[in-house]
């Protein structure tokens, strides 16, 4: 039976899907031993797939996936390497004991919930713009915040070209020389609510994402990880519209 050969790339735990992609426009995958193209189709019992001249192996059927949540600390990138040399989170997860790849992104100033997996169909529905499944952040603002600058945070926006949708906004506390926001996207640009407060002449003095819908980091340390609990893959799945495997 034949597959997209970055989904069969991505489900075989090498890498993500986007990433498969960019491997395979750099003409870095083979199939056969012939240069492989974006949209092309494989028989994963059939064909040889190969990164680098590095044979790509189907996942056994008896080999389960991996789901974890990382409290991701500001000062890292969320990327498995980076050519500037910064720190990555695949530093972090390095003995979760398989090579898991970042679901989204948390940029390098932000810190907070970070979904990694090596199931590459739930990382592509996860990340795609129609899964709908909210992200929820505490953002504190330099200094209080006005009616006026809540209801802008509150108003449609448009960022990079792109009208976004209305991100519901809320004040959680309020002290001397900061405001603390709810903020919960249910769509997420890229640096989408540093975009919004620049916008705005808010000042970010920091930026944590709290919850993926119904999942919360409870009491994960900063730099730490824990594997996700079957009821909330579960969860995850039915948000995306996968059928749980």
């Amino acid at each position: 039976m034949q597959e997209r050969l970055q989904k069969f790339i991505s489900d075989s735990g090498v890498m993500s899907r986007r990433a498969a992609e960019r491997e395979i426009m750099a003409g870095r995958v083979t199939v056969n031993g012939v240069p492989a193209v974006i949209g092309q189709k494989v028989d994963p019992a059939k064909d040889h797939v190969a990164i680098n001249g590095k044979p790509v192996q189907p996942r056994r059927a008896a080999v389960g996936y991996t789901y974890i949540m990382l409290n991701k600390p500001a000062g890292y990138v969320t990327t498995m390497s980076d050519d500037k040399g910064r720190r990555c989170v695949a530093e972090l997860v390095e003995d979760v004991g398989c090579r898991v790849y970042p679901v989204g992104r948390l940029d390098y100033d932000s810190e907070g919930l970070l979904l990694l997996t090596d199931d590459g169909e739930l990382t592509n529905r996860l990340t795609h713009p129609s899964h709908g499944i909210a992200k929820i952040y505490h953002v504190k603002i330099r200094g209080e915040i006005t009616p006026g600058e809540l209801a802008a945070l509150r108003a449609p926006m448009t960022i990079d070209g792109y009208e976004i949708k209305p991100v519901s906004t809320e004040i959680v506390k309020r002290a001397e020389g900061f405001t603390t926001l709810r903020m919960e996207l249910s769509e997420g640009r890229n640096r989408q609510i540093r975009k919004m407060c620049e916008q705005c002449e808010l000042e970010v003095l920091k930026l944590r994402r709290i919850a993926v819908g119904e999942l919360t980091l409870g009491d994960i340390r900063p730099g730490k990880w824990r594997h996700l609990t079957r009821s909330q893959v579960k969860y995850l799945k039915r948000a995306c519209g996968m059928e749980d495997r």
